[in-house]
């Protein structure tokens, strides 16, 4: 592999890795990069990305079994109950990945996906048990914790491991692996909400123990992953990384990879054990503060975007298209589908095409597509079907518009903040769509009018636009360069 080279890395060769009064000179970013695909990468793409799947499987789960709480003659939940139920999950995920994110960072990759995992699966099970709202709505806060720390953890450990000329697909297809999740979501609630199936408030219980179950196979599946290399060499063990990094190269190649004849770049850094706040406060809003801002813009358009139709798309099919609220789960998995195929079909061109096209390509497409099709719901042209179909398409763009956003706050910010630049954007991304998206659309359909409704897709068609008009002139062109040359690492020494 031809790497990318910055002017700023020291490219002298020196035949040994060496470490001497808290300085380290290595090549491991080079030789993790200049690896090719293989089963190792396969199988930290499978255990870590399938978390991904638990939380569609989670959220659809939780959705669709809203009016079995309701019905539940233990639990006689409200709207208002379950609107608590949700909000107290979207406050969970909000600080777990802030709190999640700036341990990461802090004491490792690899501890925090655990940790992260084990609540999450814990919190599960503990949510089948609930016996009223306030335990529920409880369990359901620290599944969130968990779910938005697994966000930070994961992201981070992937974007490290990956080789970079892999990084783009890599991250838009695990991103995407939610939507199987919420296809598997959605034909489960069909089966065990079906009363000729399952006593209805069983069923519901189930539905959240079998979540924790799968779980745990996850866990086993972790178990073997290393910590990140790149994290080691920074926080002051640099020989635990290098043996790290010698295992991955045997098993990748057969051998370990001649560090001697200066076919890979290395780079000096300072060694230290934690990232002080004010310096991470001014690498965001100081020397990043551009960067930032673009992440801000893709993180809140699409956040808007997908929160404010996917919480909604069940009260359009029901009031405005008359679908029985039991048969909605059938229209969810074309929906699904087409979240899923994007990233898996469009992936590569971030990789190829490059970021800034891509991203602007897939924003703009997404924003011109659901003004479109909102202007034929107002008109009342689309069946059930068509509105289907149309939102199918729409969201084949979306999707890899959305996995994009993660790439681009993961990616474009120094190894020392990863995780907490994750989890500060997710958690604002998440505030702003997960809030005000499905308030307003709510809002907008209980008005009954179709222009209204209209009127809120403007809305989000819009933000769609403007923020593929901010990454065409502002986003970093990252594709196939190594994370060391996108965002020098703050430890790094001339």
């Amino acid at each position: 592999m031809e790497l990318q080279q910055s002017r700023a890395l020291n490219k002298a060769a020196v035949p040994a890795e060496t470490a001497t009064d808290g300085v380290v000179e290595t090549s491991i970013p080079s030789r993790l990069d200049a690896l090719p695909w293989s089963g190792f990468h396969t199988r930290v793409v499978l255990a870590l990305g399938i978390t991904w799947i638990l939380d569609g499987l989670e959220v659809t789960l939780a959705g669709a079994l809203s009016g079995a709480l309701k019905q539940s003659p233990s639990m006689h939940f409200s709207n208002l109950d379950l609107g608590i139920a949700n909000s107290a999950y979207l406050a969970g995920a909000v600080l777990g990945a802030l709190g999640f994110g700036w341990l990461t960072d802090r004491i490792g990759r690899k501890k925090l996906f655990f940790i992260t995992l084990a609540l999450y699966l814990s919190a599960t099970a503990a949510t089948a048990l609930s016996w009223d709202v306030a335990s529920y709505a409880l369990f359901r806060f620290l599944t969130g914790a968990g779910i938005g720390g697994e966000y930070t953890a994961i992201n981070s450990t992937i974007q490290e491991l990956v080789p970079a000329r892999y990084r783009g697909w890599t991250d838009l297809v695990i991103n995407g692996s939610f939507w199987i999740g919420a296809a598997m979501g959605a034909v489960a609630a069909i089966v065990l909400l079906d009363p000729a199936v399952i006593d209805p408030d069983f069923g519901w219980r189930l539905a959240f123990l079998i979540g924790a179950i799968l779980g745990l196979a996850v866990l086993l599946m972790r178990m073997w992953i290393p910590e990140s290399p790149r994290w080691l060499m920074i926080h002051g063990r640099p020989d635990e990384a290098h043996a790290i990094v010698d295992a991955i190269e045997r098993s990748v190649i057969g051998h370990d990879q001649d560090t001697s004849d200066g076919r890979f770049t290395r780079i000096r850094l300072k060694m230290r054990d934690h990232t002080p706040i004010r310096e991470v406060v001014h690498t965001l809003l100081g020397a990043y503060r551009q960067r930032a801002l673009v992440g801000l813009v893709l993180m809140s358009a699409q956040a808007f975007f997908y929160n404010a139709i996917f919480f909604t798309f069940a009260l359009v099919l029901t009031d405005f298209y008359g679908i029985s609220a039991n048969h909605v789960g059938w229209y969810l998995l074309p929906f699904a589908a087409g979240n899923f195929l994007g990233p898996l079909l469009l992936g590569r061109l971030f990789d190829t095409l490059g970021r800034r096209t891509m991203i602007m390509f897939t924003y703009g497409m997404s924003g011109l597509l659901l003004a479109v099709s909102g202007y034929l719901f107002s008109i009342g042209v689309l069946s059930a079907q068509g509105q289907t179909i149309a939102w199918m398409v729409i969201f084949f763009f979306a999707s890899p518009a959305a996995s994009a956003a993660y790439l681009t706050v993961s990616e474009t910010f120094p190894l020392e903040i990863r995780a907490l630049a994750i989890a500060v954007f997710y958690a604002v991304g998440t505030g702003i769509g997960g809030v005000i998206g499905p308030a307003l659309f709510g809002a907008l359909i209980d008005s009954g009018s179709r222009n209204s409704v209209f009127a809120g897709y403007l809305l989000g068609a819009v933000l769609m636009i403007a923020a593929a008009i901010v990454a065409w002139r502002y986003a970093v062109s990252a594709e196939r360069k190594s994370l060391e040359d996108v965002a020098r690492p703050l430890a790094f020494m001339e």
